[in-house]
């Protein structure tokens, strides 16, 4: 329904700017604003696109806020992420996000005594906790799985194994050490109170089970990288997890990001409880794009897209649900933001044509997460998605350029044919090269880019168009991890520290194109503005004026 005292979709037309401007909506993913320095990526690479719509300053390209607060994380160190951020930016309003369940546990370390589909397992049965190991913020966070541990040893829990994935791509590569000590430390407290509790598997985030939207995963038969390590099978096996990543850490090019399965063993070579009929299993993440592969092959029976036999009978939650439309998974234990009345919508039933458009890595932020976790169309007939193949089995930093001409050349076809009000796409190099750690590569991703969006803006200035070019959060801007005073940070061997997560720094936005109605401008007033403002900026754009309660528009239209 509308906003508050609506009681239909119909939008008030903006008295003073006209409908039926086609705009071009470009998210350039992991494009945040940095001081210039030679680990910049952006400034460093060739970007004389978004160069010139930096000089629009202030009228027509300013800075917006993509981390902390503005996008429903609890404090002002969460750094963004793509999720939340697409999130925001289709939202148009503020939605406590996945982060904020660890208050929820904080405030009653009692939820598994409400989801007793998992404690009846307590019992007799094993409680299989399975995440990513890290601090990061953007999946997970180990303050929230000592929670779930906290809560399950005080609710019954007899038998406790923890399934590890290492990060890399949020935090400081080799810091998964520290966190596997952290938490057999934590282990070891539980046993001392009777309780078995002990780290089961583990591996890399890239190598098993967290890839996205069954890109790799598919392609790679996963039976093999995700639930053979469940089940106790695995290339490598060790007497306990700290040894085990130590020991990963040795092989050349080794990242946490990317190490290879394994199973902790006892002095008998065999697994440590693997997963078995009758068992609890938990995923942690809250984090949905990651988790939904792993969510539909533990809980779907007629799951198809690699090979489970055996599959244990096993009671499965989410730590939330990690898609609304699917209802997946069916039990989880804190409920998810529930987004409704998204911009999308609203301009579905006000007759606004859309196209949206990334490649396979991408593609969900600008459907799924615009549309408010919600899949599918609001509108067959209005709207058109289209997805470009990812490459399979490639890095990110040996083709830096990704798709980014087939996304660009996609866009342009669309706004050049008429048929679309919106074209909306998300440009991912800078943010998938720049977890890579490779500087160079990121800088060639940041030419690409813009050199695609300056394909598309062309597009636009063809069919007399507005663009509106903005970010999600922040990353191919600062590569490297800094002191408390800005410097570059090396370890005790004397290699600069890579940095390879998002940042908390802001990201900007642009408005123009020859569609665009004189006097418009962004506004003074809304100093703090951030990604939710902009769904009520672009409403404006295409001729309305944004539901009451959106976060304020970012624009105003200046008397001539």
């Amino acid at each position: 329904m509308g906003s508050s005292g609506q009681n239909t979709w119909k939008l008030e037309d903006h008295p003073k700017l006209p409908k039926g401007k086609t705009i071009a909506l470009v998210v350039l993913d992991g494009w945040g604003e940095n001081k210039p320095d030679q680990y910049n990526c952006i400034h460093v690479a060739d970007t004389p696109t978004m160069d010139s719509l930096k000089q629009g300053a202030p009228e027509k390209w300013r800075l917006i806020r993509a981390h902390g607060t503005a996008v429903g994380l609890p404090t002002e160190d969460d750094m963004g992420n793509s999720e939340v951020g697409h999130n925001a930016l289709g939202a148009g309003r503020i939605f406590a996000q996945g982060s904020d369940a660890l208050i929820l546990f904080q405030e009653n370390c009692a939820l598994w005594r409400r989801i007793k589909y998992i404690s009846e397992c307590f019992k007799n049965g094993t409680l299989h906790l399975i995440g990513l190991l890290s601090d990061g913020g953007v999946h997970s966070r180990l303050d929230q799985l000592q929670l779930l541990l906290k809560g399950a040893s005080e609710h019954g829990a007899k038998k406790i194994r923890v399934h590890i994935l290492t990060d890399e791509r949020d935090v400081l590569d080799g810091s998964s050490v520290g966190f596997v000590e952290t938490l057999e430390n934590d282990l070891a407290k539980l046993r001392e109170k009777g309780i078995d509790a002990q780290i089961a598997s583990g591996g890399g985030r890239m190598y098993v089970t967290m890839d996205r939207y069954e890109h790799r995963l598919m392609n790679h038969k996963c039976d093999s990288l995700v639930l053979c390590k469940l089940l106790g099978e695995a290339p490598h096996k060790f007497r306990n997890a700290v040894e085990a990543v130590k020991k990963l850490r040795e092989h050349p090019n080794a990242n946490d990001q990317y190490f290879q399965p394994f199973v902790v063993v006892d002095e008998n070579g065999k697994a440590v409880d693997p997963i078995v009929d009758g068992d609890a299993v938990v995923t942690f993440n809250f984090r949905a794009d990651r988790m939904v592969m792993l969510a539909r092959a533990l809980e779907y029976h007629d799951f198809d897209k690699f090979d489970r036999v055996p599959f244990p009978k096993i009671h499965y939650a989410g730590m939330l649900q990690y898609d609304g439309e699917l209802k997946l998974p069916s039990h989880y234990l804190v409920s998810p933001p529930e987004i409704e009345r998204t911009s999308g919508e609203y301009l579905v039933h006000n007759g606004v044509r859309t196209f949206a458009c990334s490649e396979t890595v991408k593609f969900g932020h600008v459907t799924f997460f615009w549309n408010g976790n919600r899949s599918g169309y609001f509108s067959p007939d209005m709207e058109e998605y289209v997805e470009i193949s990812s490459d399979v089995g490639v890095t990110f930093n040996v083709q830096p350029k990704m798709k980014a001409v087939e996304i660009a050349e996609k866009a342009r076809d669309a706004i050049l044919s008429y048929k679309f009000d919106q074209v909306r796409v998300n440009l991912q190099k800078g943010d998938m090269v720049g977890h890579t750690g490779d500087i160079q590569a990121t800088i060639v991703a940041c030419k690409a880019a813009d050199e695609a969006v300056k394909m598309i803006l062309d597009a636009i200035e063809q069919v007399g168009g507005i663009y509106v070019v903005t970010a999600d959060h922040g990353n191919a801007e600062d590569m490297v991890k800094r002191n408390k005073s800005g410097q570059p940070l090396y370890d005790k061997s004397g290699n600069l520290q890579i940095l390879t997560s998002h940042t908390c720094q802001p990201v900007p936005i642009a408005i123009g194109g020859s569609g665009l109605a004189p006097g418009v401008r962004f506004r003074k007033d809304v100093p703090d503005g951030g990604l939710a403002n902009v769904a009520a900026t672009v409403m404006n754009l295409h001729g309305f004026v944004a539901p009451s309660d959106y976060e304020p528009t970012l624009i105003e239209v200046a008397d001539n």
